[in-house]
């Protein structure tokens, strides 16, 4: 049996996975809305051949309860988003976000799909609509893979503070 360094899987491994978000709705229980829309997960598949133009196709349907593949999204990873990739890994429950927006009958429109939990975030707080569904175990290991073979977490330190007692008299104070 031989070991694998980091590095070789790192290497290994795809840069970048074509994912499919799945997309459910449901009637709602509030008296101002309809329906209810939600993400409710991720297919994902290393095949970068996929077209990435197909339709949004209903998959399964269970009374007034529908789901639809939203397919064509390119999910990648950047080398200065590890450190959200590796505080979501080690989570209780790892998360993929699906960013959408809204079409005119209110429907959502998935249009960005992220491990980063900052960069779900900055869309949340843009007032993008965020959804988080399990992370599938396929980009788990693709994740952690990319995040070992480039990330080393840095001890945080406390901040000193300066000692104002001890600088010249107010006013005094350098550039």
């Amino acid at each position: 049996m031989t070991a694998t360094s980091i590095s070789e899987i790192a290497a290994k491994t795809p840069h970048t996975f074509r994912v499919s978000v799945i997309m459910q709705q449901s009637p709602s229980d509030s008296i101002w809305l309809d329906e209810c829309w939600e993400a409710v997960g991720i297919f994902a598949t290393a095949d970068a051949h996929q077209n990435a133009a197909q339709e949004v196709e209903l998959i399964h349907q269970e009374g007034a309860v529908r789901r639809y593949l939203h397919p064509g999204f390119t999910l990648r990873l950047h080398e200065d988003e590890c450190e959200s990739y590796y505080h979501n890994l080690i989570s209780p429950q790892p998360r993929c976000y699906v960013v959408a927006n809204q079409d005119d009958q209110g429907r959502p429109e998935p249009f960005l799909v992220s491990l980063s939990f900052d960069e779900a975030h900055a869309y949340l707080e843009g007032d993008e609509t965020v959804y988080a569904v399990p992370v599938p175990a396929e980009l788990y290991r693709w994740t952690e893979a990319f995040v070992l073979a480039r990330y080393v977490p840095q001890k945080r330190t406390k901040r000193k503070r300066a000692d104002w007692k001890s600088a010249g008299p107010r006013g005094d104070h350098e550039a």
